[in-house]
């Protein structure tokens, strides 16, 4: 006789409480997984609009809507047959601490990173991804950056806490080497002289096919430890209007996932998507663009990770 309580529920509005309706854990140290999903909900660099701490929840409760799926359309595997994938949460801080949230955010994620699996966060205003680099050059040593923004982020001016001002430090932290890194999407100004990252403006990237901005992309990476940053307000707003600094002009989502799906072989060490802003969006179409491009990511990296198991045992 059937056990009601082993149904499997695939509701678009019960029990959604982690992403995909994967398995919540508490210590993601201590279960045996390859992928750790870790919200940030902090939003205190935000320069513009806040509610980007609200991120995370609405990210996991949009994500109902994939997570019946088997098989995610285009890819041609079941997620949780590829790989073992668990929630962990939401980092715990200080709030109202920013330099709380910089320590706690960075140990933590060297603490999952040291036990052997891999971080996909959600923010979050973007702040958060500079601790996250600092974790991940711990473990991979300098990286090449994918990054998808309206914004390069790599401004000198603001205060020590500041999303704009990561990719700034990011280099001179040799964080990353922006030589090998690309931003993708960007349609706001910033000083070219000495930019140092390889840009793909929004203007080029409407034009250019999806192909064509992988392809190029991938060049410029090479075999570089990659760590991907996805600020939902690449997408026009059209796509993703619940953000704290829409830019019209921007990438339609359709791209942006044929892009990444693009990017197969890349050798994807950490990512994140982040600045979905619950506040200001409408029927929920942000926080599904980002749920959305977060298992992509994911599927991107249970791919990749194929390909280099069937070339070592090849």
């Amino acid at each position: 006789m059937e056990n009601i309580f082993d149904r499997k529920d695939d509701s678009l509005y019960s029990n959604a409480y982690s992403f995909l309706r994967l398995p919540m854990v508490q210590d993601p140290t201590k279960v045996n997984a390859d992928v750790v999903v870790l919200g940030m909900p902090y939003d205190m660099a935000t320069t513009g609009r806040s509610g980007a701490r609200l991120g995370p929840d609405a990210v996991r409760r949009a994500s109902v809507n994939l997570a019946w799926e088997g098989h995610r359309y285009p890819w041609p595997f079941d997620l949780r047959e590829r790989c073992n994938i668990v929630d962990a949460g939401d980092l715990i801080f200080a709030c109202g601490d920013s330099e709380d949230f910089c320590n706690t955010a960075a140990s933590a994620a060297s603490k999952i990173l040291a036990s052997g699996k891999t971080l996909l966060s959600l923010g979050g205003d973007h702040f958060i991804t500079l601790p996250l680099l600092r974790a991940h050059h711990d473990k991979h040593g300098v990286m090449a950056l994918i990054h998808f923004d309206a914004h390069t982020d790599t401004y000198s001016q603001g205060s020590r806490y500041d999303h704009g001002t990561m990719f700034y430090h990011a280099p001179k932290e040799g964080l990353i080497d922006a030589n090998k890194s690309v931003q993708i999407g960007i349609r706001t100004d910033y000083e070219k002289d000495g930019h140092g990252f390889n840009v793909i403006c929004a203007e080029a990237a409407n034009d250019m096919t999806p192909d064509d901005i992988a392809i190029h992309i991938k060049a410029i990476v090479g075999d570089m430890p990659v760590y991907i940053t996805f600020d939902i307000d690449c997408l026009d707003p059209a796509y993703a209007p619940g953000t704290g600094t829409p830019v019209v002009g921007g990438i339609t989502s359709d791209k942006a996932l044929r892009i990444l799906r693009g990017l197969l072989g890349i050798n994807l060490v950490g990512m994140d998507v982040v600045e979905v802003s619950p506040p200001f969006d409408n029927s929920e179409i942000t926080a599904l663009a980002g749920a959305t491009i977060a298992t992509e990511l994911l599927h991107l990296w249970a791919s990749s990770q194929h390909r280099v198991h069937e070339r070592n045992v090849g």
